[in-house]
C-alpha cells in the first residue's frame, strides 16, 4: 500500500468524516469509550480461530493461473480467501475463479467494488440504479455460497475509491437493502489503517438507520517500514508514542472494542501487506523482510485476541505478493482499493519467502490457545500458544538486534525442544540467539516452560540477521568475552581458537593500516583471507569517565557494521569482536573485519583536486561528485548520520564502467534512525567530507546532493555556514588543540635539550 503520506491520518482525507460525522466520533471519544488501559498488551488465555488467516486472490485471461491459485491454496491450507468483484467480471475470468473457489471447501469472502467514477456518481439516481442492479445480480448468484458479501473499499480514502459522505452511505444503503433481503452476511466499511474516528462516524450512522454491518471490517496496517509491534509515532508524533504505547496490538483491541460498543458480532480486517518499495527505502533483503513482517504481524494479531480472521493482502503480484508474479509495472489504481488481476504470465510466477512464512504459521497457530505473552512491547517478543500436541513459543527481537537464547531460557529447558525457522523447516542446530526473524520453539503440548528473569535486564546485541548461511555465536573464554559468525557451531569452534583474542597476532611496523587512537593492523595466514583488526591504543580520562557506561569500541564497531549491512550500506563484512571482562583501561576490546579492496580513500582524490588537479588515477572531477553525492544521498535516506565522514574513511574501488564503489569504515560514531537524515545531519556529514575541498569543488558536490534531497534547496548561506563553523572548528583545533600544544611542548623541549 501506498501511504502518501503523511496525510492519512487527517480527518479531511477522509470522505465520511462531515461536521455531524466528526461530532458523533468525539463524543464518543470525550466519554472516555476509547480509552482501554494496558491495550498494548494482548490478553491471555483465548483461542486462535482455525480459520484466523485468509489472502486477497484474482486471476488473469489465462485459465492455468487458476489452476496454480488452487494449488497454491492447497499447499497452504488457508481455509478461505477475500475476491474483488466490480462492474464487468460477471462471466469474465474473475467469475471462472470465483466458481471453482466455490466448487472447494475454502470459505469466499466476496468483496463487490464499485468503479471509481460510478462511486463518484452516486447521488445521481441513474448510478444508483447501476450499482443495485450489479449487486442484485451478484447476490442471486453468489450470495448463497459465500461465507459474506463485504461493501466499501477504503472507504476513508476519497482519492482511491471516490466517495464523499452522501454517496457512500447511498451505497451501503442500497447494497445493505439487496444483501440483507437475501438473508446474506454483509462486511464493511472498510476503513483502511487505523483511523477510529472514521469507524465510529460509520458505525453511528448506520445504527441510527439500522443498517449495521454482520462483520466489521478495517484494513489494519501497522508500522509497515519498521517493525509492526512498534509503537506507532504517525498518530500523535514520536514524543507521545512511548507514553500512549498504540502498536498493533493496541490498535486492534480498540477496534475490536468499537466493534463491540456498537453490537456488531464479528470484526476482521480483510487486506494488510508491506510493499517490498517502501520496506527496501531503507533496508536490504526486502523479500527476508516481508516474510518476517509477516510471520510477526500474523502472531501479534493472533495474540490481540481482536478479530476473528487477519488477511493478506494481494496472494500474486510484484510489489506486495506472496507470490511473484514477475510483472513490475504497478496498476493505476491501488491493489488495496482493487485487487484487479494478475498481471504477469505463468511461466514468470515465483514463490516468495513470504509464502512460506505463511504456511509455516498457518501449520502451527490457527486452532491453538494463546497461553499469553512472556515477553511483549519491548525488544524481544515472546508469545506462548498450546495446541493439541505442541506447547508453542514464538520469539523474536526489535529489528537489528539479537538476545543469548540463554538470557531467556535454562539450558535444560532447551534440551528436548523442535526448533522451527520462520520458514517452516527444522533446525539443524539449536540457535545461540533469538533474532528478527522468528522462530518457533515447540515442546510437548504438556510441557511447562518459563522464561528466565524480567527481559529488560537482558543484554542485546546488533546483527546483519539475513546474511547468507552465516549464523551468530558466542565466544565466553579466559576471561574474554564477545560475538563471532560462522557457518555452523562445527566452524564457530574452530574460529575460536584460531582468533582468540590473547593470540592474535600483534601489529607491526610492517602490517600496521593506521596508528592513532586506535591501531589497525593486517592479519595473514589465519584465516583463508586476509583479515584486518582493531584495537583502541589508548583512552584518554575523560574518555574513560565518558565511555565507561557505554559498549566498548570494538563492540560499537560490531553493531555499527551490522547495522550498516541492514541498511545496504557497504563496510568492512564483520568476523569478530572480543573484550576483557575485567578491563578498567577500556583499550583491552578487539574488532575484526574482512580487509576492505580499494583504490584510494576519498580523501587522496580530494586532496587532489583541492590542489588542483583534474583527474585522480582516472577518475575525473565530475565522475567522483556524481557517484559520491548519490552514495551519500543513499546513506542519508537509509536513515544513517554517519557522524565522522572525513574522506579517509570513505574507500574508493574502480570498477568497469567508470564505476565507483564506496565502503565505509571507522564506523563505531554513526546513528541511525527509522526516518531520513535531517537537513542539519546531512550538512554535518558532508562538512567533515568537504574539508580537503576546495570551494568550487564544494560547490559542485553539495550542489548536486541537495538538488537530489527532498528539500531542492541551492546551496546557499544557510547551507555554507556549518561549512564555515565546521573549517573555522578545524583550523582551530590545528593551532591550538591538543595536538597542536603537544607539537609546541615537543619543539620547546628540543630546543632546551639544543
Amino acid at each position: 500500500m501506498s501511504s502518501s503520506d503523511k496525510t492519512h491520518n487527517k480527518i479531511e482525507n477522509g470522505p465520511l468524516m462531515d461536521a455531524n460525522s466528526l461530532g458523533n466520533a468525539m463524543r464518543y471519544v470525550f466519554s472516555g469509550r476509547l480509552a482501554l488501559p494496558d491495550g498494548h498488551l494482548p490478553k491471555a488465555k483465548h483461542l486462535v480461530p482455525e480459520d484466523f488467516v485468509g489472502v486477497g486472490v484474482t486471476t488473469s485471461d489465462d485459465p492455468a493461473v487458476d489452476d496454480y491459485i488452487l494449488q497454491q491454496l492447497e499447499a497452504l491450507k488457508i481455509k478461505q480467501v477475500r475476491l474483488d468483484f466490480t462492474y464487468g467480471d460477471e462471466g469474465g475470468p474473475v467469475t471462472r475463479l470465483l466458481e471453482r473457489l466455490l466448487a472447494t471447501d475454502i470459505q469466499v469472502l466476496l468483496h463487490l467494488v464499485q468503479p471509481f467514477t460510478e462511486a463518484q456518481q452516486m447521488k445521481t439516481g441513474s448510478a444508483q440504479l447501476r450499482w443495485r442492479e450489479f449487486v442484485q445480480t451478484a447476490a442471486s448468484r453468489f450470495g448463497s455460497r459465500v461465507s459474506a458479501i463485504e461493501i466499501g473499499s477504503t472507504s476513508n480514502r476519497r482519492r482511491w475509491a471516490g466517495y464523499d459522505t452522501e454517496s457512500f452511505f447511498n451505497t451501503w444503503r442500497i447494497a445493505f437493502e439487496e444483501i440483507k433481503s437475501r438473508h446474506i452476511k454483509i462486511a464493511g466499511p472498510n476503513i483502511s489503517d487505523f483511523e477510529p474516528l472514521h469507524n465510529i462516524a460509520v458505525l453511528t450512522r448506520l445504527r441510527r438507520d439500522n443498517q449495521l454491518p454482520d462483520i466489521h471490517t478495517n484494513n489494519l496496517f501497522s508500522e509497515r517500514v519498521t517493525e509492526p509491534e512498534r509503537f506507532d509515532h504517525r498518530i500523535f508524533g514520536t514524543k507521545l508514542a512511548m507514553r500512549l504505547k498504540v502498536n498493533l496490538v493496541k490498535k486492534a483491541r480498540i477496534l475490536k472494542k468499537i466493534t463491540d460498543d456498537f453490537g456488531v458480532k464479528e470484526f476482521i480486517s480483510p487486506a494488510a501487506f508491506w510493499t517490498l518499495p517502501r520496506i527496501r527505502r531503507v533496508l536490504v533483503n526486502g523479500e527476508e523482510k516481508q516474510a518476517d513482517y509477516l510471520s510477526r504481524y500474523m502472531t501479534l494479531l493472533a495474540a490481540s485476541g481482536a478479530m476473528q480472521q487477519a488477511y493478506w493482502g494481494p496472494f500474486i503480484c510484484h510489489r506486495e505478493g506472496l507470490i511473484d508474479d514477475g510483472y513490475e509495472t504497478y496498476p493505476e489504481l491501488e491493489r488495496i482499493t482493487h485487487y484487479r488481476s494478475v498481471l504477469g504470465q505463468r511461466e514468470d510466477f515465483r514463490l516468495r519467502p513470504a509464502f512460506y512464512a505463511m504456511q509455516n504459521f498457518i501449520q502451527l497457530i490457527p486452532g491453538s490457545l494463546y497461553e499469553g505473552p512472556l515477553a511483549t512491547a519491548e525488544a524481544i517478543e515472546v508469545h506462548a500458544f498450546r495446541s493439541k500436541d505442541k506447547l508453542i513459543h514464538v520469539l523474536w527481537t526489535a529489528n537489528g538486534q539479537a538476545m543469548p537464547m540463554h538470557a531467556l531460557y535454562a539450558p535444560s529447558q532447551l534440551d528436548d525442544v523442535e526448533t522451527i525457522t520462520r520458514d517452516g523447516a527444522i533446525a539443524v542446530e539449536q540457535p545461540e540467539f533469538v533474532t528478527e526473524s522468528p522462530i518457533f520453539l515447540c515442546w510437548p503440548a504438556n510441557a511447562k516452560i518459563d522464561l528466565k528473569a524480567s527481559p529488560k535486564a537482558r543484554e542485546r546485541v546488533s546483527v546483519y540477521r539475513h546474511a547468507p548461511g552465516k549464523n551468530l555465536y558466542e565466544f565466553e573464554q579466559d576471561g574474554w568475552k564477545g560475538l563471532l559468525i560462522a557457518e555452523n557451531a562445527e566452524q564457530a569452534d574452530e574460529f575460536k581458537q584460531k582468533l582468540h583474542p590473547a593470540y592474535l597476532p600483534k601489529a607491526t611496523e610492517e602490517t600496521t593500516l593506521r596508528k592513532a587512537r586506535n591501531v589497525i593492523w593486517r592479519i595473514d595466514g589465519l584465516m583463508d583471507k586476509t583479515i584486518v583488526a582493531k584495537k583502541p591504543l589508548r583512552m584518554p580520562a575523560h574518555k574513560r569517565l565518558l565511555d565507561k557506561f557505554k559498549p566498548c569500541k570494538s563492540k560499537r564497531s560490531w553493531n555499527a557494521a551490522a547495522e550498516l549491512l541492514r541498511r545496504g550500506i557497504p563496510t568492512g563484512l564483520p568476523i569478530a569482536y572480543f573484550e576483557r571482562t575485567d578491563d578498567k583501561t577500556l583499550t583491552e576490546n578487539f574488532y575484526l573485519c574482512d580487509l576492505v579492496d580499494h583504490d584510494f580513500s576519498a580523501r587522496e582524490i580530494l586532496t587532489a583536486f583541492n590542489d588542483g588537479a583534474t583527474e585522480y588515477q582516472g577518475v575525473s572531477e565530475d565522475q567522483l561528485y556524481q557517484q559520491l553525492s548519490q552514495f551519500l544521498l543513499e546513506m542519508h535516506g537509509r536513515g544513517v548520520f554517519f557522524r565522522d565522514l572525513a574522506g579517509g574513511n570513505i574507500l574508493i574501488k574502480k570498477q568497469a564502467d567508470e564505476k565507483l564503489e564506496f565502503t565505509l569504515i571507522d564506523i563505531n560514531r554513526a546513528r541511525f534512525f527509522n526516518r531520513n537524515a535531517t537537513l542539519s545531519e546531512r550538512l554535518s556529514d558532508l562538512t567533515r567530507i568537504c574539508n580537503k575541498l576546495h570551494w568550487q569543488g564544494r560547490e559542485k558536490l553539495v550542489g548536486l546532493y541537495l538538488q537530489q534531497t527532498k528539500y531542492k534547496i541551492p546551496f546557499n548561506f544557510r547551507c555554507r555556514l556549518p561549512f564555515y563553523l565546521y573549517d573555522f572548528k578545524v583550523k582551530f583545533k590545528r593551532r591550538y588543540g591538543r595536538k597542536a600544544i603537544k607539537r609546541l611542548f615537543n619543539r620547546l623541549k628540543s630546543s632546551s635539550q639544543n
